[in-house]
């Protein structure tokens, strides 16, 4: 074996080891009384098993439910809307470089409608060329807020005329929100499936 593919292959195998030991999954059975309560309230409000970021987050019960409880309102009946609301969680993802939100969400965006060129542009960290309007109120709003951690009176603005105050607000809230759930995963480097595809990490 060549000693490039040798380092690769070790570097691969203790990077799995220590997303295992940062914030491993907790099996059911071992759950304690407010890990219980917290995987069957996700149940009874998501119809699934605790999943994805929100098992590392099963070692704080409390939070993870009350993670849970915010994202059942943003993710499904936030004011913008189903279509860009994934158009904005993509966006969250890639800023975080977080592949396993990424993973989760870019075959959702594809169904919702939005154009494969568009998310691949913005997998690639390049503004997309051929957005529709919301998109690109969305898409301006975002990437300012994240980039510069504020929002010019103009961008602002812009995202009011169309979506109202509470869609200022219910956008800010989705990047926050899922910034936070990048923010769990990347800490707990938890993996994506063999099928999914490692975003690249943005020059530093």
């Amino acid at each position: 074996m060549k000693p490039a593919l040798v380092i690769l292959l070790a570097a691969t195998l203790i990077h799995a080891a220590l997303a295992e030991e940062r914030l491993p999954t907790i099996a059911p059975e071992k759950y304690t009384d407010q890990q219980k309560q917290a995987a069957e309230d996700f149940k009874a409000a998501r119809k699934v098993p605790v999943f994805g970021p929100f098992e590392p987050m099963m070692h704080s019960p409390q939070l993870m439910n009350h993670a849970r409880a915010m994202g059942d309102y943003l993710r499904f009946n936030a004011a913008i809307g189903s279509v860009l609301s994934e158009f904005a969680i993509l966006i969250a993802a890639r800023e975080w470089t977080q592949d396993y939100e990424w993973y989760v969400h870019y075959p959702l965006a594809l169904k919702a409608g939005i154009q494969r060129d568009v998310i691949d542009a913005i997998a690639d960290g390049r503004r997309p060329e051929t957005m529709s309007d919301d998109e690109r109120i969305v898409y301006d709003f975002l990437t300012e807020l994240n980039r510069t951690k504020r929002v010019s009176d103009t961008t602002f603005e812009r995202a009011d005329r169309r979506f109202g105050k509470r869609g200022v607000v219910d956008l800010t809230g989705i990047n926050g929100y899922y910034a936070l759930l990048a923010m769990q995963l990347n800490v707990a480097r938890y993996p994506i499936p063999k099928d999914g595809k490692s975003l690249t990490r943005f020059p530093q």
